[in-house]
């Protein structure tokens, strides 16, 4: 089985490479095998009138906290009114209270969204273990990702620091260091998959290194590397004073003297790091997701998205927790992070990177982040993972002369047409095919009305 989109409008391989125009796409299991014009579908293939759709590579989700799905739209939480203090203290009590049920049924309103529009891999960085919940919290997280069938990369974090050390967390969310690392092995022995086109990995998380005893993150790096998969942690988000007054170093340099750095790495915000750091994370080939939403909400700096790519830092986007952003919408983060930077451009020292730059970081960038080659771009051989959006509407007037920039400058304000992953179609006319979203929903609402 396979499927055939015919007479695409446009096709945008990657954010480099020229767009085709009135060609075809062949898709066979879970890849492409062929792109150009005039393809002729084999027999049982479905063949799929794509006249009018810009079709890209599907989105790539680099951080994401799918839990904190319930705690959106609160005006008893939100950052505008509130210290940072005053606010954490107000959201972990309620975030040690969840039940297994709870996450499930947050990741699969987060999953449904990204779905929506157009994210055909996500990373979620799965750090709330309350012990009432019990052990299996990140393998419910792997059943709504199947559910709806998107590629689906799990970081098992964890915090270990006592609050009374210093720490932001709750008792009831701590963890201990080698409970944490029991977990991880299990994960990764059970789920782990390192082959072509693989739907489920498992990233090492451990949350943030303020929340963490050094040897938390030390015997992450032991078994990351000795199981072969990726290590993700928090940096960079006003926590170095902090690190600085408790052991002598800034986050970057503490971690670096850890081994917790390299292409086998990447971290999550990053808005507050020296320009001598950024260059430390480029040398070293750690990577960055860069989570533009949440810049709205807690009013940080915005981050130096063109120091990082004038030095070479590897770049990919995340959507954040609805902690600090209240959508799941990746498509949303790329015109986000463009238009901020543009904001702030005259108070920076290197230029802002062209729109098709923030493409590639919600694509390729981000499947480099996760250690994908398999994934990030439309070409014979790669994964079919692709999104498209007919532009045969008012909305687009104009606009369809440059299809790399459009997601970037002028912004995608409904859901895709199609959302496939893998091959298989996750989306398609508004609805999710196989599922009752008027079910899903229910469900979802149900308990997390609760909280």
């Amino acid at each position: 089985m396979g499927y055939l989109l015919k007479s695409c409008a446009a096709i945008v391989r990657s954010a480099h490479l020229p767009v085709l125009r009135d060609q075809d796409i062949l898709i066979e299991g879970p890849a492409i095998t062929a792109i150009g014009p005039n393809l002729v579908a084999p027999p049982g293939f479905e063949v799929i009138d794509a006249k009018g759709w810009f079709v890209y590579p599907g989105l790539i989700n680099t951080h994401h906290h799918f839990f904190q799905t319930f705690v959106r739209n609160r005006a008893d939480l939100d950052w505008t009114k509130l210290s940072v203090i005053e606010w954490l203290d107000r959201i972990y009590p309620i975030f040690s209270r969840l039940t297994e049920e709870c996450f499930y049924q947050s990741s699969v309103v987060a999953i449904a969204e990204l779905v929506k529009h157009g994210c055909t891999t996500a990373f979620d960085h799965q750090y709330n273990f309350p012990r009432h919940a019990g052990s299996r919290i990140v393998d419910r997280q792997f059943e709504a990702a199947d559910l709806f069938g998107i590629r689906f990369h799990a970081g098992r974090g964890s915090n270990t620091l006592p609050k009374a050390e210093g720490s932001t967390i709750p008792d009831e969310m701590r963890e201990t260091t080698d409970g944490f690392l029991s977990d991880c092995e299990r994960l990764i022995d059970q789920y782990h998959d390192a082959s072509a086109f693989s739907l489920r990995q498992v990233v090492v998380s451990p949350c943030q290194p303020i929340n963490a005893y050094r040897e938390t993150f030390v015997e992450s790096v032991r078994l990351a590397r000795d199981k072969g998969v990726f290590l993700h942690t928090h940096v960079g988000e006003g926590e170095s004073p902090f690190m600085l007054a408790r052991t002598g170093k800034r986050t970057v340099d503490y971690l670096e003297e850890m081994g917790f750095c390299g292409p086998d790495v990447w971290y999550a915000h990053a808005w507050e790091l020296t320009h001598a750091e950024l260059a430390q994370l480029a040398a070293s080939q750690t990577g960055v997701s860069h989570c533009p939403e949440p810049v709205y909400l807690v009013g940080a700096e915005v981050t130096d998205i063109p120091a990082m790519h004038a030095l070479g830092v590897r770049l990919g986007l995340g959507v954040d927790g609805s902690a600090s952003n209240d959508n799941s919408n990746l498509m949303h983060c790329i015109h986000s992070a463009y238009m901020l930077q543009c904001l702030v451009a005259s108070t920076r020292k290197h230029p802002v990177p062209e729109p098709s730059a923030f493409l590639h970081y919600a694509t390729q960038g981000g499947a480099d982040l996760l250690g994908r080659k398999d994934i990030g771009t439309l070409l014979p051989g790669m994964a079919a993972d692709l999104f498209a959006i007919d532009t045969r509407k008012l909305d687009y007037v104009g606009t369809r002369h440059d299809p790399v920039s459009l997601i970037a400058k002028v912004g995608i304000g409904t859901t895709t047409d199609l959302t496939m992953a893998n091959g298989r179609i996750l989306w398609r006319n508004g609805e999710f095919p196989g599922l009752d979203e008027g079910d899903l929903f229910a469900k979802a609402e149900a308990v997390l009305n609760t909280y």
